[in-house]
């Protein structure tokens, strides 16, 4: 039996998510009718219930904020049919999403539609495999710029009629001007329309609030690419030379690895380009940068929204103070400490918050930082590097090797159980 994580109440029965679309009523199964039919309350958006006809059940809008007023909406309706609408699928970036991590699977029964996703991609004949979904409903835009790659079919489901304006201002500020947008509104209902252009050339104004932006990414000349896999040049960043450089940063994410969902702390911060990075490397990832510097803290927020990880989470705080209320909340999965490594106790508080198995490295480019890690290394384990880098660089006419600044690295991995 499945659980329900964290249930904040427990809905009465089996609770059953139907999935409608813009065609409405018109467009349900036969069951689904049926579902809705026999309930004796209908919970939904109040788009979702207006496509409803009957006037025989309660119709009950979502509670703003959602999440946080769910608990008190289905006490409040306890031991009376209930039955929730939502767009299509319920299970792509919806509701049917949140009520099975409230409630278990076991508790929530779903009846989907054809989503908008699918209604999208039929229209422009683009298979599932090669095209990439993006929710920036309730998030940022900011999110598309981490999928954009030259040759990438990108779906964008809207927040509203603004969002292809800003998708197109997006795109084209990133270096993918030339990719082809196509607005598809209202799929499947009356009023469905299709709107093309440019990224650099969008003129069209808003539209219906309903609408998925198709994207086929179309990199501009003298742009480069930014690569998910780990290792974006150091321009890529704006810093204040405060920067894990791009050969040690990968080196330190290998040890790191990212694990699709999972979560990491990047404590004394800088620039913040491991946490970004980490974050790039899967759109599930999640990630706390610890700064006590406000400038800092300020340039990694805007290093995130650049680089498509909008969702980046940027505490202001000296380590390891600032550790204590995120090890309350959840452990981290893995930890990276860039800056702050001689402060007393940061190492050591970094280590008993990560989870069994967890990973962590840190950094030390002084003297008085590499004896922290060396003591660290001989008192938990682990692995010490040296880094030593030499880049061609001139030498008067001529060409030499210049050598630059050396850094420690220690990586753990520590003990399961």
């Amino acid at each position: 039996m499945c659980q329900p994580p964290n249930s904040a109440a427990t809905p009465p029965g089996v609770l059953s998510v139907v999935g409608i679309g813009a065609d409405g009523w018109g467009g349900l199964t036969e069951q689904a009718r049926g579902v809705v039919e026999s309930a004796d309350v209908l919970v939904g958006g109040e788009r979702h219930l207006d496509l409803v006809p009957l006037t025989d059940v309660v119709k009950v809008p979502w509670p703003r904020p959602l999440r946080p007023g769910l608990a008190a909406l289905f006490e409040e309706h306890a031991g009376r049919r209930l039955a929730v609408l939502a767009s299509g699928d319920p299970l792509l970036s919806g509701i049917g999403t949140t009520l099975v991590e409230l409630f278990g699977s076991d508790a929530v029964r779903v009846l989907p539609t054809v989503s908008s996703v699918t209604l999208a991609r039929a229209r422009l004949g683009w298979s599932a495999e090669r095209t990439e979904v993006v929710s920036v409903v309730g998030r940022s835009v900011r999110a598309v710029a981490r999928a954009l790659a030259p040759g990438r079919r990108l779906l964008v489901l809207s927040a509203d009629g603004a969002t292809p304006a800003a998708v197109a201002d997006l795109v084209t500020a990133v270096g993918y001007g030339r990719s082809r947008l196509h607005v598809l509104e209202n799929l499947a209902a009356e009023g469905e329309r299709r709107l093309d252009g440019t990224a650099a050339g969008w003129e069209h104004p808003p539209g219906a609030a309903l609408n998925v932006v198709a994207v086929e990414c179309l990199l501009d000349e003298g742009a480069t690419p930014m690569s998910t896999v780990p290792g974006l040049p150091d321009d890529a960043f704006e810093h204040d030379g405060q920067l894990t450089k791009r050969d040690a940063r990968a080196s330190c994410l290998a040890r790191l690895v990212p694990v699709p969902g999972q979560l990491l702390w990047d404590v004394g911060s800088g620039s913040g380009s491991v946490a970004i990075e980490w974050m790039r490397a899967h759109p599930d990832n999640r990630a706390v940068a610890v700064e006590p510097r406000d400038d800092r803290a300020d340039r990694i927020g805007r290093n995130a929204e650049r680089l498509g990880v909008p969702g980046l989470r940027v505490v202001r705080g000296h380590a390891p103070d600032a550790l204590a209320e995120l090890a309350a909340e959840a452990a981290p999965d893995a930890v990276f400490v860039g800056g702050g490594v001689s402060a007393p106790g940061v190492v050591d508080a970094c280590v008993e918050a990560a989870v069994p198995g967890g990973r962590l490295v840190a950094h030390a480019v002084t003297l008085e930082a590499e004896a922290v890690l060396a003591d660290a290394r001989a008192r938990h384990g682990g692995e010490l590097l040296r880094h030593r880098l030499e880049r061609a660089a001139p030498l008067g006419a001529m060409t030499g090797w210049e050598p630059a600044r050396g850094l420690t690295q220690w990586s753990l991995v520590k003990e399961n159980g």
